[in-house]
């Protein structure tokens, strides 16, 4: 049923109700301020999303009681309450969130997206980001929709028919949109070390951010890279323009980019628009380690917050203080692992806080997540060099971290590893 406005399509939304939103650029923030608006008149409802756009008013300390958001994955627009007890996170592998709704593990009363409008069959279209939310209109009781004429039609897994939609509301707005962080020397010269590891024909996963711009901005003279990845940006746009992606080297999906979803600028979601070249799937499968291990010469190139000296990888806290989430980052870590010939790295700025504090640390600060195991990782790469983990011992993967660390924290670095694992170097 169609309603003149945002507000009044969420109106059948009653107490204790468990509700998914669309994530990342496909964020319905117009439903989200229309929740805030309904929510004291409503109790205990919780909102369960990954990455949030323009969504800051969940964050009122006047919802509680009324609305708590539930997170799979913290960003800006949730961190802060998460940190402060007003919303919850819930540590989970990105591929798994699916199978929570399919499996019934987390109930899932409503859901709100944002869709194209439908075409003559009447298929609207999930646009930019699939990720969970396709598990989640599948087994939602009620459906509710934005229907923006100007997200985009993408392939693959995103066709949501009008009729599984119970209520919406048309308008017209960009997507939000991310513009392209600026490469400073450190990002350029990381980005040069990780570049040096990747090889004619490897298939590739990157996040979004400085590092893999800067990554990719050095692959100008590769030849038939792919593309399987969670997500992808700007970035990769100069290099699928240039033919050096062209996917003829997969063994799933060849020709085409697999993603989950696409956030960057207006140019990305243009290029997205009805391009069958780019496969936009289910989170269940695009991360699923059995179908990224097809794919011969997987890299797989990811970050972290900190790393200690035996290569335990902190992606998802600073300390106990939730920063992000574990998202996908092992789900491509070990189907590298698994893939012939497939390689992973860990790319990080060897300091914080303007080079006072350094990220490689004997141990990690108390409460840090390990998201990648000591066991997993295969590199890591600072602006100092790349250090090398797979097969390596305690004793040499300590000697390798230390010698990528900012010179200022090698010798301590040093003592710490004696005095802490007992290893002299």
């Amino acid at each position: 049923m169609q309603f003149a406005t945002a507000f009044e399509a969420v109106q059948g939304i009653q107490d204790n109700e468990y509700i998914w939103c669309h994530s990342m650029a496909a964020t319905p923030y117009l439903l989200l301020e229309a929740l805030c608006e309904l929510a004291p008149q409503r109790k205990n409802l919780t909102l369960m999303q990954l990455h949030t756009e323009r969504s800051e008013m969940l964050q009122d300390p006047a919802l509680d009681g009324h609305l708590r958001q539930r997170a799979f994955f913290v960003g800006s627009a949730t961190r802060k309450a998460v940190n402060e007890d007003l919303a919850d996170y819930v540590p989970i592998l990105l591929s798994e969130v699916p199978k929570l709704f399919r499996e019934r593990v987390q109930q899932v009363d409503t859901a709100l997206i944002q869709v194209s409008p439908p075409d003559q069959h009447g298929f609207c279209s999930l646009g930019v980001s699939v990720e969970a939310t396709r598990a989640a209109v599948e087994n939602a009781r009620r459906v509710i929709a934005w229907v923006n004429p100007s997200m985009p039609r993408t392939h693959g897994d995103s066709a949501v028919h009008i009729s599984k939609i119970d209520a919406w509301f048309e308008h017209d707005e960009p997507l939000n949109a991310h513009t392209p962080p600026a490469l400073d020397e450190t990002t350029r010269v990381i980005g040069a070390h990780v570049a040096s590891l990747i090889n004619d024909g490897d298939c590739l996963q990157m996040g979004i951010g400085a590092i893999p711009d800067a990554t990719l901005a050095c692959l100008g003279n590769h030849k038939h890279l792919g593309v399987h990845t969670e997500m992808f940006s700007d970035g990769l746009l100069p290099l699928i323009e240039s033919g050096v992606v062209d996917n003829s080297r997969k063994k799933t999906h060849p020709g085409r980019i697999v993603t989950t979803f696409a956030m960057g600028s207006q140019k990305l979601y243009d290029f997205v628009n009805d391009n069958a070249q780019v496969a936009f799937l289910d989170v269940e499968y695009t991360n699923d380690t059995a179908v990224i291990r097809k794919n011969k010469q997987v890299m797989a190139i990811n970050s972290a917050l900190q790393i200690d000296l035996s290569g335990q990888v902190c992606a998802d806290s600073l300390g106990t203080r939730i920063y992000s989430g574990v998202g996908g980052q092992m789900d491509f870590v070990r189907g590298a692992s698994l893939s012939e010939g497939g390689r992973s790295v860990i790319a990080l700025p060897a300091t914080a806080a303007g080079g006072k504090i350094s990220r490689i640390t004997s141990l990690l600060a108390p409460g840090a997540g390990v998201v990648t195991t000591r066991a997993h990782v295969h590199y890591v790469v600072t602006e100092f060099g790349i250090a090398t983990m797979r097969g390596r011992s305690m004793r040499e993967r300590a000697k390798s971290l230390i010698e990528i660390a900012a010179p200022q924290f090698r010798e301590q670095l040093e003592q710490d590893f004696a005095r802490d694992w007992g290893i002299r170097l």
